[in-house]
């Protein structure tokens, strides 16, 4: 099953996103749209480097996966769904 139909997955996603990131007080992880943007000036969430960097650091603690390349890292780290969907790709 894709990442992105797999709603077990996508709220991990979202959970380790606000804990990394200290978001707690700012959001609550079911306010986070799957399609949403993570990053930049229309996201809910206002994530920098930084906590992309606490992100990429956590989800290869968890999910065993490093993301080296900095461009990769920005197409992966679009929303929920494409961070689900490069998790689990099938």
């Amino acid at each position: 099953m894709r990442g992105s139909l797999d709603e077990k997955l996508k709220m991990e996603l979202k959970t380790l996103i606000v804990e990394e990131c200290d978001l707690a007080d700012r959001i609550a992880v079911a306010e986070i749209d799957d399609e949403g943007p993570l990053f930049g000036s229309q996201s809910k969430l206002g994530l920098d480097s930084i906590d992309a960097l606490q992100i990429s650091i956590a989800i290869q603690n968890k999910f065993g996966i490093t993301i080296t390349d900095s461009k990769e890292m920005r197409r992966v780290m679009t929303s929920i769904n494409a961070f689900a969907d490069y998790i689990q790709p099938e």
